[in-house]
Formats: C-alpha cells, structure tokens, sequence
C-alpha cells in the first residue's frame, strides 16, 4: 500500500479511530515514525474546524506500534478564537504508544514576514541514490526514494554530524483525489536516519523518542512533485542520547518545516 492509501483506511471506530498499515511501512518493531504521525493528524481532523492550517506537531514515540489494525484516540484540549490544540494517543494492547498533541492555528495578521535563508548546496542531480535492500533496510524504505549529498554514509565514520538528504514518496498521486497534501510534509520530515548513525562505523540500531515538527507555511497542497531536501545537524549528544535540528525544503526552495528530534542511538 502506498502512504496515501494507508492514510485513506483512516475511519471513525468504536468512539475513536482504526488504520490499517502493513507490514511493508514497518520501521524495525514499529511502523514507521512519520506514518504514525500522519494517521493521528487525519484522526485529529475531524475535531478541527475546515482548513485551519496545522502550526506544531509534538510526538513522543513511547512504545512499537505493530504493524496492523491501528487504534487511535483525541480529544480537543481548548478551542480558542484562533488556536485548537488536540491532544491523541496510538494504542498498542490497550496502552499509550505515542502520544501527539496537534496545534492547529488560523493565521493572523502581521507586519512580521521571516524566511530562513536556504544553504548553498548541490542540487538533487548530484546527490547519490539509496538503494534499498530487502532484510537489511528498514521495510517502509522500499515506498521512498532518497538521494544522499557525498553518498549514502550511514556507518561510514564520517566526522562532520550532518547530512543532506533528497527525499520523496514512490509513485503517490500529486494530483486529483488521494493527493497528500499536509501528510506529505509530516512523512517527509521523518525519513531521514540521524546523522549520528553516519559517524558510526559498524551497524548501529537508533531510534526517535520526541519529535517537534513546526510548519512554515499555510498552503500545503496540493502535493507537490519532485524530491526535497531534508538538511538534518546534530546538535548535542551524550550517553547515548543525541539532540538534532532540521529543516525541510520544498523542490522550489522553499523552507517549509523545521524538525526538532531526541534520538536514542544503542551503541
């Protein structure tokens, strides 16, 4: 199943919510990181009013999700004049697995107008593609195409703990019905592995434990074609715990999510 049919087996249940994700959107014990999130914002959906952009996304990844029927349950926490925040939970055998909480806010007028500025680096051409490999990659890597500046590092012993990543979803609809539209940005902003598994020299499990995404923009969609550019930094790191920034480029050039994860690396 592609992501997009993934995030259309979202439906009301049993005064929460079920989805179906396979086991080829599996991510070692777990589905995916980005996935889960994505299929709690669809559920958060029907509690926010029509087209109020999606401004924060917090995750904590307590737990696996298996592969599988995917239970989830929100709640609106306050509806203000602009802002609703929705709090949620995947569960997995009756307990919290992750845990999101969704801030959706209308924009507001301001004289105020940032724009990060976009780093000098090579375009897509020049970047080297991953090939993925079944029983070695992750499973949900099979339905991404990525493309890495200075070649796939991962366990390489690089020094500098940074990488530049093109990413994208094979063969999604960009257009018409099923197009993505915010869920492609969600998706985007969590495939990429932390750089510090590139400064390692042997194989290496990691695995995210928050997420902070925030988005720059009102309008994502309809989905738009084309690989963007994930520019993830390792920040900090400690006994075994790692601190990382990133920021996400549209194939336009434009910055349209910052992410912000703590990784645990075993190793």
């Amino acid at each position: 199943m592609l992501y997009s049919q993934v995030l259309a087996t979202v439906r009301p249940h049993d005064g929460g919510w079920i989805a179906d994700a396979p086991e080829s959107w599996a991510q070692g014990r777990t589905i995916f990181g980005g996935l889960q999130a994505a299929l709690v914002v669809r559920a958060m959906r029907d509690l926010v009013p029509p087209g109020v952009p999606l401004r924060v996304l917090q995750t904590s990844f307590i737990a696996p999700v298996a592969p599988g029927p995917v239970r989830v349950e929100a709640s609106v926490l306050r509806r203000g004049k602009s802002v609703t925040q929705v709090e949620a939970r995947i569960l997995a055998q009756g307990q919290t697995a992750c845990l999101v909480m969704g801030v959706f806010g209308e924009s507001r007028s301001s004289v105020l107008e940032i724009k990060p500025p976009r780093p000098e680096l090579p375009p897509v051409e020049a970047a080297k593609p991953f090939v993925y490999v079944e029983g070695i990659a992750p499973a949900f890597t099979q339905h991404v195409a990525t493309r890495w500046l200075g070649g796939v590092s991962i366990f390489q012993g690089r020094e500098e703990p940074r990488t530049g990543i093109y990413v994208g979803f094979r063969d999604e609809p960009y257009a018409g019905p099923g197009a993505l539209g915010e869920a492609q940005i969600i998706g985007y902003a969590d495939i990429v592995p932390t750089p510090g598994l590139s400064m390692l020299k042997q194989p290496t499990m990691a695995s995210s434990l928050t997420w902070t995404l925030e988005l720059l923009t009102d309008d994502f969609g309809p989905a738009r074609e084309g690989l963007w550019l994930m520019d993830t930094e390792v920040t900090a790191g400690h006994g075994g715990y790692l601190n990382q920034s990133a920021t996400l480029w549209s194939p336009e050039g434009e910055a349209v999510a910052l992410s912000r994860q703590s990784v645990v690396v075993f190793g």
